[in-house]
């Protein structure tokens, strides 16, 4: 393990779905096929609890094919545009943008010599796209899923997939997300966790501590670079 927390790791691997895009713009979607306020937030939290769920029993399917399962749960099952409702939903997805602080930080990053890394739930086509919409794309190595371990974030086997691809040893990665289990599922597989703290806390007390938090991505870069 790395003896400082603030020390600069070799390889810095991002979740992508609220740790670098911004998903608030899928709440108007959600408004526009007839659904209540906080609706959204209860089917990304059943969308995770699904694939959690496989990963623990050993299955694995695609995270668009829970969305639009778990979605269309959340529907009148009397509606006749049940399937397009699903499709305009998800192609928000399409349309996303990242968090402001994301450029600066990822760049400053880059420049200082870190290699950059995305692994998702999601789908790796998806990050490509919304990175190149930005303007990032050429400064991430590769752009990973869990397509290819088929076990889903936070099981141990995506993240040492990640580690794998980059290389390097887990205590060389961190992990950067927003997400708390996916900090606690990274640390107990070796690497360095380090929380995006955007919601200003608190931090589960049931899981392992982040080795390392930020309020946004550029402050965290600031960390690693002035170590």
């Amino acid at each position: 393990m790395t003896e400082n927390p603030t020390t600069r790791p070799a390889v810095v691997i991002f979740d992508v779905n609220e740790t670098l895009t911004d998903m608030e713009p899928l709440w108007v979607r959600f408004e526009e096929i007839g659904l209540p306020p906080g609706s959204m937030a209860t089917w990304f939290a059943s969308v995770l609890r699904d694939g959690f769920a496989l990963t623990a029993a050993g299955g694995y399917a695609e995270f668009a094919a829970i969305a639009a399962d778990v979605l269309r749960g959340l529907l009148d099952p009397r509606r006749t545009d049940a399937d397009e409702a699903v499709k305009h939903v998800l192609r928000g997805f399409t349309e996303l943008r990242v968090h402001d602080d994301v450029p600066d930080g990822m760049r400053a990053l880059h420049m200082s010599g870190i290699r950059l890394f995305t692994m998702t739930n999601g789908a790796a086509a998806m990050t490509e796209q919304i990175l190149a919409r930005e303007g990032l794309l050429d400064l991430v190595e590769a752009r990973l899923d869990v397509s290819g371990p088929r076990v889903w974030k936070p099981g141990r086997a995506a993240y040492d997939y990640a580690v794998d691809r980059a290389g390097v040893r887990p205590d060389q990665a961190a992990l950067v997300a927003v997400h708390p289990w996916d900090i606690d599922g990274a640390q107990r597989a070796g690497l360095i966790g380090a929380w995006l703290d955007r919601r200003g806390g608190p931090y589960p007390s049931v899981m392992s501590a982040p080795r390392v938090s930020a309020p946004d991505l550029s402050a965290l870069a600031d960390l690693w670079l002035d170590a």
